[in-house]
């Protein structure tokens, strides 16, 4: 049994690897597509979003499978559990990249607005966010896991930055009102899929020390 078990983990583990690696390249292209207009790179996001709806639900089947055949224990049971809570936050991630690459194209109709030099980098360290809680999550690195957490303040703090320049624009100039309003949106949800990073950082360390963190402070002295 444990041997069968086994397979079947290292199976899942290619799973999940499979589909984070699409979803961090989703939400790179929507990035770019609202930052450099690229509407061709918002189509092919909205297009990959299909691959992650249906290999999020053949995970899930296979995690369930695996609880009903093989009465997993321990860290095993912890494992499959936090693979499907990430399973299920890497399909939202997903559906949030479509939306952002949907704001892009709206955003793509009003070619006086400019999107703002800040939503470069809130799009970099969202998609570092990302991955680093992913690579945290296969590497069962609890510090690196708290140091995705705490990287979501510098996140918030470029949300509410850009957010107040968007409202000064609209103040400004009624005709680029509804652009705002397309690139304000695409700003909420990459602040978003870094709350989601966030929950993923903490399945981490729920996996490696059985501890839920969600709600409480967490510092890196307390790493392990």
């Amino acid at each position: 049994m444990t041997k069968h078990l086994d397979r079947d983990m290292e199976q899942l583990h290619r799973d999940i690897l499979s589909l984070s690696a699409i979803v961090e390249e989703m939400i790179a292209n929507a990035g770019r597509s609202l930052c450099e207009g690229r509407l061709d790179l918002a189509e092919k996001v909205i297009l990959d979003d299909e691959f992650v709806d249906q290999h999020e639900v053949t995970i899930e089947e296979e995690c369930l499978k695996m609880l009903a055949l093989h009465h997993p224990v321990a860290t095993d049971l912890r494992r499959i559990a936090t693979v499907i809570k990430v399973n299920n936050d890497l399909e939202r991630i997903a559906d949030l990249a479509v939306n952002v690459a949907q704001r892009a194209i709206g955003v793509g109709d009003y070619p006086r607005f400019v999107i703002p030099d800040e939503v470069g980098p809130m799009v970099g360290k969202v998609t570092a966010m990302v991955r680093n809680a992913l690579d945290a999550f296969v590497n069962m690195d609890t510090i690196a896991a708290k140091q995705v957490i705490l990287g979501d303040d510098e996140v918030d703090r470029l949300n509410a930055e850009l957010i107040a320049w968007l409202r000064r624009v609209m103040q400004t100039d009624s005709q680029l009102v509804v652009a705002a309003l397309h690139c304000f949106s695409a700003i909420r949800h990459l602040e978003r899929i870094a709350d989601l990073a966030t929950n993923i950082a903490e399945d981490a360390i729920y996996l490696v020390d059985g501890e839920i963190v969600r709600h409480r402070s967490v510092t890196i002295k307390n790493a392990r």
